[in-house]
């Protein structure tokens, strides 16, 4: 299911979502994730994982969500972020570049594994300038009628192509290539 054993890892954005389109409800409150999704449901994203690039918002929303015991070990984790805080992390490298530097220095840092993009902002940095080669949804079985929305209304059209659905319990995984996209021309 992944490209591990080639080398050849990928930029996937990362999301749970509820049935009506939210990847976080009001106050961008996360925790609902846990009653239906752990790490174990689909080992083999986590094993295919070797690095993860976040926004500085999902990194706040992470760390007030760490006694939740919801450990998931995805490599290397890079911190996009304006204003670095003023306590380092041990665990994390906050970025303070563009996205483009962002997303290259944690597929250095993945050794061939792939990259997940979590957080909407920079997911939608990534989908806009054409990074990202997957897109990996986990379905989960509620609505939360308000909150943080897939993916912002100026995002614009991207064009998807499935290619895989599975079923863990009541999670539905669903995966979609990107289509190929006119990417920035690097200088």
């Amino acid at each position: 299911m992944s490209d591990v054993s080639t080398g050849t890892g990928k930029v996937v954005v990362n999301r749970a979502m509820s049935l009506d389109g939210f990847i976080a409800g009001p106050d961008h409150a996360m925790d609902w994730i846990f009653e239906y999704l752990t790490a174990d449901a689909f080992p083999e994203v986590m094993a295919a994982t070797g690095a993860m690039l976040v926004g500085r918002g999902t990194y706040e929303v992470a760390k007030r969500m760490a006694e939740q015991d919801a450990a998931y070990d995805g490599g290397a984790q890079f911190v996009l972020t304006h204003e670095p805080p003023d306590e380092p992390d041990p665990a994390v490298t906050f970025l303070t570049c563009g996205i483009e530097e962002a997303v290259a220095t944690a597929r250095d840092a993945a050794g061939g594994k792939n990259v997940e993009i979590l957080g909407a902002d920079v997911a939608a940095q990534c989908l806009r300038r054409g990074l990202v080669d997957e897109v990996l949804v986990y379905v989960l079985p509620v609505l939360l009628g308000d909150g943080v929305r897939f993916s912002p209304p100026s995002l614009g059209r991207i064009d998807l192509e499935p290619f895989a659905n599975t079923q863990s319990g009541a999670v539905t995984m669903l995966r979609f290539h990107v289509r190929n996209q006119a990417r920035p021309s690097r200088s």
